[in-house]
């Protein structure tokens, strides 16, 4: 396999997530965090420099779908009924339909699909779209799956504050074999205890997020 990143890959992130920021800045913020830390974990893991290219932008396209989600929905301040939470669960399809046509034009886009449609899914098969479980479940959703609750947990918004890090921390390892992969938990926490430096010519999301 040819094992490159399209040069106007870049170009097309930022327009797609200046779509997102418009419906939903802390959608746009998110998805930025996802992908710069999923691309630390990747280099953590030693995963190479393709591969951690695929994460981080598997992380920043992970929720694109929440611009189809009506602001009653994904604004709410409450918890959600069991038909807003059906319409909610759409939005990771629906974020592979949004990139499914480069998905077709170039092989790199084709890679990132995984990660992005399957990162609801839970080890323990419980989770969405199809309910997979375990190691058949692909590693990019996986490593999306801790770093997406992660972020979500630990960042506040207008109705919940965010959680300290030690409490998002005790959650992975709660959860582990049940909805998290417990060997990637275990990575993780590893490499959150080291420093891992970001290269700003190689992390595309973290120039995103100096985006004002």
């Amino acid at each position: 396999m040819n094992h490159r990143v399209p040069d106007w890959a870049q170009a097309v992130a930022q327009s797609i997530l200046l779509g997102v920021k418009a419906k939903d800045p802390f959608t746009y913020y998110h998805c930025c965090r996802v992908g710069l830390e999923a691309r630390k974990l990747a280099k953590y893991l030693g995963l190479d420099t393709y591969q951690q290219t695929i994460l981080e932008y598997s992380g920043m396209f992970h929720d694109i779908g929440k611009v189809s989600i009506a602001n009653n929905i994904l604004l709410k301040p409450a918890k959600l009924t069991d038909e807003e939470y059906k319409t909610m669960k759409s939005h990771s399809e629906i974020s592979v339909q949004m990139i499914q046509p480069l998905a077709d034009y170039d092989p790199f886009f084709k890679l990132l699909v995984p990660g992005i449609r399957y990162h609801h899914e839970r080890f323990d098969g419980k989770g969405y779209p199809h309910k997979i479980a375990g190691k058949n479940i692909p590693l990019t959703a996986r490593i999306l799956s801790i770093i997406d609750t992660v972020d979500a947990m630990t960042n506040t918004r207008p109705y919940r504050k965010g959680l300290d890090m030690e409490i998002a921390k005790d959650e992975l390892i709660k959860h582990s074999n049940t909805q998290f992969d417990k060997d990637l938990v275990l990575e993780y926490l590893r490499s959150v205890k080291e420093d891992i430096q970001v290269d700003e010519e190689k992390f595309v999301s973290q120039k995103f997020l100096q985006v004002a």
